[in-house]
This record gives structure tokens, C-alpha cells and sequence, in this order.
């Protein structure tokens, strides 16, 4: 292979550059000083028992099912195997069969990931966090199935395109063309994508709606509607999220969490949503993956130049993609965490109610059985948000430092 040309190595360390500019410059790393989070000083023996016995049953399955999802691309695109499949296919022309060997490794792996998968789902049933009907649950599989391929396999004949075209210039269009597409998937993701797995319809009218909007107007947050998703269809389990930006930006709320949930908590989930939108956090998120793509494009160039142009080489491309995400989540979780911890700050400035913050933490926490305290490889590989106490902790510290009555620690005995 003919030797890498300086461009590639210059705009990669460019592109490197800006991308650990930009996720320095956008996260919060310090907020307030917390006291050492703990479980016992909120929750109830019972409490902590249940959620412990939970994670025992579910995450031997769970944990199973994400090994499997791993190494299965890497064992195949990394070996001889990735290039068999191919040819195995012996379908032609190659722009169609790239993206059935994307979609035929992402079946091995689905399929293979079954078993662990049927277990975790029957403990979440077990447990009643999940009401989904199986019907539906193997719908929600293929759907995700079909997506993920389908976004691979787009950019995977993106870039062999050009590199037969382009052998040893691909990188430049390839990388240009790949952040574009992330940026297209951000900004049309919600009006897309989200209605294939939820049915969404405007909040109705009434003192909760108009209190939304009021607060979001009072934030300078511009939300036209409040969208209820009908998620408990599937789940229990109480949430609600912001997503897109710019037109398609949009303020959901869980049907679950308008159900016994206390206004003034369901306020305060809202404010921490509003919070995501004042910071631009889902713009911000869109700029550090396109950055981020653009040097994973830049990167695979100097791994592979002009070998790229060969379809064989679709079951490695696959396995470094999946390398690459792999090793991505802890850092991309570390600046969730700081990003979602910002978003509870928020909320409890615009609410300036730390009472019903640090409740609506622990009866979040109680209902969607959430982990109070991961091991810390967990932690770091899968949690994209902070822990229930470190989220107490945050309300609790936000009131003394606001001069607030701090909420009192629940005792065990009264609970």
C-alpha cells in the first residue's frame, strides 16, 4: 500500500484536536461539591434488598447479551470469516451485497444474543418493569435490527464507493460525507424514527400543560407542544426526554409518568428536560459526534487506505466500528453524566423546590428499580446518567448552598 499522505495525519490531529476542545469546552465537570453519595441514608432495607436482588437476576443476562454483541462482529470481521460471508452471499452487484453482509452480521449477532436476552426480558416481566407483550418485543428487536443495518450499511458503501473511485483520497469526501449524515440523523431522528417505536400526541389542555409551557417560557425555552408517549405499552418505568433541535426539537413526557406521579415531581422532570434544551445539550452532542465521525473516517483511512475500496473487507469494517463505539462509552458516558447532572442543577434553579427534587429522585429510583450502586466498571461502561443518591446528594447540597431548608434524610423506620 502506497504510504499515507501527510493531509490525512494533519487533519486527523486537527479533527482530533477539536473534537477534545469541544467535548472540554460543552461539559460541566463541576457543578457543586457533594458529600459521598449513600443508599442507606434514603432508602429503605427492603428497598435496597429488591434492588439488589434485581440486578443479581438480570445482569448475569444483560451482561451476557452485551459480550455477545461484541464479540461476535469482532471474532467475524476480524478473521477470515468476514471475508467468507461475503462471498458466501454471492450476490452482485457489490453495493447490494455490502449491505446485506452488514445486516447478515447484525441477524448473527441478534439472533445469537436471543437466549440472554429472552432471560432479561422475563426477569424486567418478573419484576413488572416491563409490561411489554412478546409480540411486541420481538417487533421493537427486528425495528432495531433493521435501523442499525441500515445506517452501517449506508456509510459502509458510502466509503467503498469512494475509495474505488478515490483510492488514496477517499478520506476527505468520506469524512465530509459521514458527519453530514450524523448531522441529518440528529436533526431528523425525532419526526423518523421515534414514531416507529412510540405513538406520540400532544399533552391535553389544562393546568399541568399550562404550567409546562409557563415554565418552559419563563427558562427562554421555545416549546411550541408537550408530547405524551405511550410508552406503557412497554415499560413502568417513569420518564421523559428532549430530543432534536431546531424545528424538530421536542419536549416528551412518559404517559407512565402523568400517571400517580405528583404534579410538582412531574414539574420538576420537565425542568430537568428544559434544562437539556437551554444548554443546547442535543446540538452540542450532535457536534461532538460529527466530529467524532469525521476522525473515526479519518482514522479508518490510515488503518485501511486503499484496501477500503475492497467489499470482502465489509465484516472488518464492521468490526471496527464496533471497536470503535466500544471504547468510546466510557468517555462519551463520563460527559452524560456531567450533562445530565447539569440538567438536575437546572431544574432545581428554575424550581428552586429541592424538597420535591430529592422525592422525586428516590420514587423515580423505587419505580424504575434503577441501580443505586454499580460496580465500577458498570459505572463507567453503561451509566449515562448519575446514580439516585448522587442525585439526592446534588438537591441536597444545592439547598444548603442556597441558604434552602435541606431536605431531611429518610428514615428507614418512617418509610
Amino acid at each position: 500500500m502506497r504510504k499515507s499522505p501527510r493531509a490525512p495525519w494533519a487533519v486527523g490531529g486537527l479533527l482530533a484536536i477539536a473534537l477534545i476542545f469541544t467535548i472540554v469546552v460543552t461539559t460541566p465537570w463541576h457543578l457543586i461539591d457533594l458529600p459521598k453519595p449513600d443508599a442507606a441514608l434514603d432508602f429503605t432495607g427492603a428497598q435496597i434488598a429488591r434492588q439488589n436482588a434485581f440486578r443479581h437476576e438480570i445482569l448475569k443476562w444483560s451482561t451476557a447479551s452485551w459480550i455477545i454483541s461484541v464479540l461476535v462482529p469482532l471474532a467475524i470481521g476480524f478473521s477470515p470469516l468476514g471475508r467468507k460471508l461475503y462471498d458466501a452471499l454471492r450476490i452482485r452487484p457489490w453495493w447490494f451485497a455490502v449491505p446485506v453482509t452488514v445486516a447478515g452480521i447484525a441477524l448473527i449477532t441478534n439472533l445469537l444474543t436471543v437466549p440472554t436476552d429472552v432471560l432479561a426480558e422475563r426477569v424486567s416481566l418478573k419484576y413488572g418493569l416491563s409490561v411489554e407483550n412478546w409480540r411486541l418485543w420481538v417487533w421493537d428487536r427486528g425495528l432495531n435490527w433493521l435501523i442499525t443495518s441500515l445506517g452501517v450499511a449506508v456509510v459502509a458503501v458510502v466509503l467503498i464507493a469512494l475509495a474505488k473511485r478515490r483510492q488514496h483520497g477517499w478520506w476527505l469526501p468520506g469524512a465530509t460525507i459521514a458527519a453530514l449524515l450524523v448531522l441529518g440523523v440528529s436533526f431528523a431522528y425525532p419526526v423518523l424514527v421515534e414514531p416507529r417505536f412510540n405513538h406520540f400526541t400532544s399533552m391535553p389542555a389544562g393546568a399541568l400543560r399550562n404550567d409546562f409551557l409557563r415554565l418552559a417560557a419563563e427558562d427562554g425555552v421555545p416549546v411550541k407542544d408537550v408530547l405524551v408517549a405511550d410508552a406503557s405499552k412497554r415499560t413502568t418505568a417513569l420518564n421523559a426526554y428532549v430530543s432534536g433541535f431546531g424545528s424538530t426539537r421536542r419536549l416528551v413526557v412518559y404517559d407512565t409518568l402523568l400517571k400517580g406521579t405528583p404534579p410538582e415531581q412531574v414539574r420538576l422532570v420537565v425542568a430537568h428536560e428544559l434544562g437539556h434544551a437551554a444548554e443546547d445539550d442535543v446540538l452540542h452532542g450532535t457536534l461532538i459526534g460529527v466530529l467524532g465521525t469525521a476522525f473515526g473516517v479519518t482514522l479508518l483511512y490510515l488503518l485501511l487506505g486503499a484496501r477500503m475500496a475492497d467489499p470482502r473487507r465489509t465484516g472488518l469494517f464492521v468490526a471496527l466500528v464496533v471497536a470503535a463505539t466500544t471504547l468510546a462509552s466510557p468517555v462519551q458516558n463520563l460527559v452524560s453524566r456531567k450533562i445530565e447532572a447539569r440538567a438536575d442543577y437546572h431544574s432545581l434553579k428554575l424550581t428552586n423546590d429541592p424538597q420535591d427534587f430529592v422525592a422525586m429522585q428516590r420514587d423515580l429510583a423505587v419505580r424504575n428499580i434503577s441501580g443505586l450502586d454499580p460496580s465500577r466498571w458498570r459505572y463507567w461502561m453503561f451509566a449515562t446518567h448519575p446514580t439516585p443518591p448522587e442525585r439526592i446528594a446534588m438537591g441536597r447540597a444545592w439547598a444548603a448552598q442556597n441558604g434552602i431548608t435541606v431536605p431531611p434524610l429518610a428514615a428507614p423506620t418512617k418509610r
